[in-house]
C-alpha cells in the first residue's frame, strides 16, 4: 500500500464535488477528487433531459456533467475515477482502492460530496416475489441512457414527484408504455403543470392515495397489486416497475468516521460553513439533504470552497480530538432511514464543533440544512415539510426570543419540494444560548 499527501481530498465527483474542486484549484490548492464510477459527473451523467445549468442555456444532464468535469480539470484538479474511499485511517486520512491498487491518502482538509441514493424495493419493504424488471430511477436511467438495454414494454412508476416524471420520460424513450404513476400521498407532489402534462398529453394516470402492496410474477414481473385509499385493491399488469424518490444520503463514510449525523437529514450535521463535527472535514451537496437539484449541489460546492480555503490558511494545524474508529451516532447507527427521535440525547461529539448552536425544526417540518447556526452564517437554509402548507409562515426563535419571521404569501409548500429560509437573521443568534428553533404556521 502506497501513501501520499494532498492539500484537499474531495470524495465524490458529482456537481458538488466538482464545483468545490474547480473553485479551490483555481487558487493554487492541490486538489484530488475520488470517484468510484468510471466517469465523473454524478447523477446528471445519465439524466438525458434538459434543465441542467443556468437558464436560458439549459443543458442535458450528460452535457452538464462533462462541463463540470472539464471545468475542474482545466482549473488543475486531479479527478480520479474508478477509485473508492474505503475507510478512515486517521483524522484526515483515507484508505482507498482503485485500478492501481490500495493507497492511503492524507489531506489537510477532506470534503465529503458523496451524494444520495434512492431506497430500493427491499428497503421499502414491498412484499412479493423477486422477479426481473425491478429498478430504481438511477438503475433505469443507466440501463437506458448509458448501456442501451431493453427494459420491457409496460412500466409502473412508484412515485409522482419530479424525479418520477423523469423516470417516466426515460421509460418512453426506451419505447415502453407507462401504465401509471402511483403515490401514497393525497395529492401529486410534482408541479401541477407536470402532472397535467402526464395526464393529458401522455394519457398516463397519476394515482394518488394509492400504495403498492405486492409484486407479482416469477422470473419476470407480471404485475403489481395496489391498494387505494378506500381499501379497494387492483392489479396493474406490467413487466417493469420503477421505484422513484425516497432518497437517503450516501453517508457510510461519515458514519465510519463517527461524524455527528443530523437525525432529520440523516446526513452529516454541518454548520453554516458546511463544517462537520471533525475539524478539517467538510460536507456538501446531496449528502446533506437528500436530494436537491444539481444547481443547489454545485452552489454549495462553490460555497464550501471558501470555508476550506480559510481552514487551510488558519486552522489546518489544529489537532483532531475525535476517534475515527469510534462507534457511529447511536441515533442512526441501527437504521439510517428510521424516523428521527426528537427526544434522543445530544451527541457527545457536539463539544468539538468550532462554532454555532443546534438548529432544529418542529412538526410538520421534517428537516433543515445546514443544521447548526452562528451569527456569521450567510448560506440559505433548505427545509422540507411532511404535509402540504398553504402560504406558510416560518418563525425562528432562541430561548423563547423571536429572531425572525418569514412569510411566503404566494407559496404552497409540499412534500418532496424544498422551502428556502433566508439567513438574514443569523446575526441575532446568541452563540452561548440554547438551540434555535424553526416552526411553521
Amino acid at each position: 500500500m502506497t501513501s501520499r499527501q494532498v492539500d484537499v481530498l474531495v470524495v465524490g465527483a458529482g456537481p458538488a464535488g466538482l464545483a468545490t474542486a474547480a473553485r479551490l484549484a483555481r487558487t493554487g490548492v492541490r486538489v484530488e477528487v475520488l470517484e468510484r464510477e468510471q466517469s465523473p459527473g454524478g447523477v446528471p451523467r445519465h439524466c438525458a433531459h434538459r434543465g441542467f445549468g443556468t437558464w436560458p442555456h439549459a443543458l442535458t444532464g450528460p452535457a452538464h456533467a462533462r462541463l463540470l468535469a472539464a471545468s475542474a480539470e482545466r482549473a488543475g484538479a486531479d479527478v480520479r475515477t474508478g477509485v473508492t474511499a474505503l475507510d478512515w485511517a486517521g483524522p484526515r486520512t483515507l484508505t482507498t482502492v482503485g485500478p492501481q491498487g490500495a493507497e492511503t491518502l492524507t489531506a489537510r482538509a477532506v470534503v465529503l460530496a458523496t451524494g444520495a441514493r434512492e431506497r430500493p424495493r427491499a428497503a421499502r419493504l414491498v412484499p412479493g416475489t423477486r422477479p426481473a424488471g425491478v429498478y430504481t430511477t438511477g438503475e433505469l436511467q443507466q440501463a437506458v441512457h448509458l448501456y442501451g438495454q431493453h427494459i420491457g414494454t409496460r412500466a409502473v412508476i412508484v412515485g409522482a414527484e419530479d424525479v418520477s416524471h423523469a423516470a417516466a420520460d426515460t421509460v418512453r424513450a426506451a419505447g415502453a408504455e407507462v401504465v401509471a404513476l402511483v403515490t401514497e400521498l393525497p395529492r401529486a407532489p410534482a408541479a401541477p403543470a407536470r402532472t397535467l402534462t402526464a395526464r393529458l398529453r401522455h394519457r398516463t394516470p397519476v394515482l394518488t392515495g394509492t400504495t403498492v402492496t405486492e409484486l407479482l410474477g416469477r422470473g419476470r414481473l407480471s404485475g403489481v397489486r395496489v391498494r387505494h385509499r378506500d381499501g379497494r385493491t387492483t392489479t396493474l399488469r406490467c413487466d417493469t416497475v420503477v421505484f422513484t424518490g425516497d432518497f437517503v444520503p450516501d453517508h457510510e463514510l461519515a458514519r465510519r468516521g463517527a461524524l455527528t449525523l443530523d437525525p432529520g437529514t440523516r446526513g452529516p450535521a454541518v454548520d453554516g460553513a458546511l463544517r462537520t463535527s471533525r475539524p478539517g472535514v467538510f460536507a456538501t451537496g446531496s449528502v446533506l439533504h437528500a436530494v436537491e437539484s444539481a444547481a443547489t449541489a454545485a452552489r454549495e460546492g462553490a460555497y464550501v470552497a471558501t470555508a476550506v480555503r480559510d481552514w487551510l490558511t488558519d486552522g489546518s494545524t489544529e489537532p483532531d480530538r475525535t476517534d475515527p474508529k469510534a462507534p457511529a451516532d447511536p441515533r442512526v447507527a441501527a437504521d439510517p432511514t428510521a424516523p428521527a427521535d426528537p427526544t434522543a440525547p445530544a451527541d457527545p461529539t457536539d463539544r468539538y464543533w468550532p462554532t454555532g448552536v443546534p438548529l432544529v425544526v418542529g412538526p410538520p417540518l421534517l428537516r433543515i440544512a445546514p443544521n447548526r447556526v452562528a451569527p456569521v452564517d450567510r448560506l440559505p437554509y433548505l427545509l422540507r415539510t411532511a404535509v402540504p402548507l398553504t402560504r406558510p409562515v416560518l418563525h425562528v426563535t432562541q430561548d423563547g426570543r423571536p429572531l425572525h419571521r418569514e412569510r411566503f404569501p404566494l407559496t404552497t409548500a409540499v412534500p418532496h419540494r424544498p422551502l428556502t429560509l433566508t439567513a438574514c437573521w443569523t446575526h441575532r443568534v446568541d452563540p452561548g444560548g440554547g438551540p434555535v428553533h424553526v416552526t411553521v404556521t
